[in-house]
């Protein structure tokens, strides 16, 4: 996997990143601005970016600087170590035991230290034993037999059960994956780190109700209210502005190397991105390419277009008109695969268990999928139906002229097989309305996400059909495609890989939970007075540095 391959170079570049920023300055022409405008192409709905609609949200391109961790996410989407957070050391291979060290200097933006307590938290949530949590994704988490953490202290012990080395460990317990668990014992009033070792079902569920909504921004919070969102980075939330962006501020408790940029305002998906641009408005602009139209260049910007670890693609509502398999066959024969990925300017993607890849299996796992899922073919869709009509509600988050092309794509072709397309699009489709039942499909990228939405690893970006998954909203579950995920996220040697996508690869088009469509491409622009901005093809986007941005006056 391409996060697996890039490990060795990450000390490398962090190095590189870390003088970089005083080069910069010296090199500026003028002083670096007190303040920088930073579009992002979903919405700014929670503080808590592990719940489902919470990682499908532009949440991890906000906070990445916010809410640290022990390793963050490069511009190749490789693993960093964050030395300023902590450590990470290996002690045992099987079962693999690892020990964490927080930094002895760590401390919130409310004063409150940073302890293992946030690591029991995290864990909790996300392994999948306690399912009140809406937490979206289990993936690593669930392989851990146990966080040994003495409540207040700044070292835990992490031990995963036996045969269950997770390769891309050093995904987990990363930027914006663990929330103040303080936060919770104040709103609560107990221990969380004592309650959740206790094992006591009614006090665990209370807990994971606070976890899922305390964090929710909203428009106009006061300053009592912004005492529940403490950073643990170079960056804190310092206002949600009326058109639900979020300004953040310099953290003056941050314990590392000050950021550069005092203020940065971070623009949600809704605004007028091309006049914003022309007016010089926005200093940096990350978004899914054609999200905000046929964007321009003017003359001040640099323009970059990147490919994401994303996967653009039909995701199906486990219930309604679609919830029998020849229903959702019969409208992935009737989409016009060839065609969108043809509008998009982007290849066909037939990934599905290696998204975040370069599609280097696609061959492999496309094996079963034959001619049928290429160009439309309405006679088969029909067919599949046994020409009875068909109606669905496809919907995407609004406003996205890229996927309103793709809907009337697939609105015109299914017509002739009898399949009526009612496009459900609104400004808050989402998982949650997939899951309501607002909506039949979600065109979406990696787990509903309207931006990439890929963690960087392959092997934990399956997990979206792994069967209890919050975000495998399509409900899909398979025994043996949970298998395959499983073996996965243990396996680095190739071969075996192959072996594991070609099995998948059948019962997966078979079954057809989503259909792929294409790789999400990300379009940046940056003005040419910006300094050490770089795209990022996870779900963390360009934000992963932006405590080193410089924007010269």
């Amino acid at each position: 996997m391409a996060v697996r391959r890039r490990r060795a170079a990450a000390v490398a570049v962090a190095a590189v990143l870390g003088v970089l920023a005083p080069s910069v300055l010296t090199s500026c022409s003028g002083s670096p601005a007190d303040q920088i405008n930073y579009a992002v192409d979903g919405m700014l709905l929670t503080y808590n970016t592990n719940t489902v609609r919470g990682a499908a949200s532009a949440g991890p391109q906000a906070f990445a600087r916010v809410l640290t961790g022990f390793n963050f996410h490069g511009p190749d989407g490789q693993v960093l170590a964050d030395h300023d957070f902590g450590s990470v050391s290996v002690v045992g291979r099987d079962p693999l035991v690892l020990d964490y060290q927080i930094a002895d200097n760590a401390v919130y933006s409310d004063g409150k230290p940073v302890t293992c307590d946030d690591m029991v938290l995290a864990w909790a949530a996300q392994s999948g034993r306690f399912p009140a949590f809406d937490a979206a994704s289990r993936a690593g988490y669930l392989d851990i037999d146990t966080v040994d953490c003495q409540p207040g202290q700044k070292k835990a012990r992490v031990t995963y059960f036996p045969g269950r080395a997770v390769t891309d460990y050093l995904q987990l317990f990363t930027a914006t994956s663990m929330m103040p668990s303080h936060v919770l014992g104040d709103v609560l009033g107990l221990d969380v780190t004592r309650t959740i070792q206790g094992g006591d079902p009614a006090a665990i569920d209370r807990i994971a109700q606070a976890w899922n909504s305390v964090w929710d921004l909203k428009p106009g919070l006061t300053a009592d209210d912004l005492k529940r969102f403490p950073s643990s980075g170079p960056y804190k939330i310092d206002a949600v502005l009326p058109e639900g962006a979020v300004v953040l501020t310099a953290n003056d408790r941050w314990w590392g190397a000050k950021p550069i940029t005092k203020r940065i305002t971070v623009w949600p998906r809704g605004v007028d991105v091309q006049d914003r641009i022309n007016s010089g408005t926005f200093q940096v602009v990350d978004v899914a390419t054609g999200s905000s139209g046929t964007l321009t260049t003017p003359d001040g910007y640099d323009r970059r277009e990147l490919p994401s670890g994303g996967i653009e693609q039909l995701i199906f509502a486990p219930a309604g008109p679609l919830a029998a398999t020849p229903a959702r066959r019969a409208v992935a024969l009737c989409t016009p695969r060839d065609l969108i990925a043809l509008n998009a300017e982007e290849p066909i993607s037939n990934a599905r268990l290696n998204p975040a890849s370069d599609d280097a299996f696609s061959g492999i796992e496309g094996v079963a999928i034959g001619p049928q899922f290429g160009a439309a073919n309405p006679d088969a869709a029909r067919d599949a139906l046994g020409g009875q009509p068909l109606t669905v509600r496809i919907g995407y988050q609004a406003p996205n002229p890229r996927l309103a092309a793709t809907v009337g794509a697939i609105t015109k072709s299914c017509a002739v097989a009898g399949i009526t397309v009612v496009d459900a699009t609104s400004e808050s489709a989402g998982p949650q309305a997939l899951r309501d039942g607002q909506l039949d499909v979600l065109l979406a990228s990696t787990g509903g996400a309207t931006g990439s939405g890929s963690t960087g690893s392959s092997a934990l970006d399956a997990y979206t059909l792994f069967a209890g998954n919050g975000n495998n909203l399509p409900r899909y579950s398979n025994p043996q495609i949970d298998g395959i995920i499983s073996a996965l996220a243990i396996t680095s040697d190739s071969k075996e890989q192959a072996r594991s996508l070609a099995d998948s690869s059948p019962i997966l088009w078979g079954d057809m939970p989503t259909l792929p469509l294409y790789r999400q491409q990300r379009t940046m622009l940056v003005s040419k007075k910006m300094y050490a901005v770089e795209g990022n093809p996870t779900k963390w986007g360009a934000g992963w540095n932006m405590d080193r941005w410089v924007f010269e006056k």
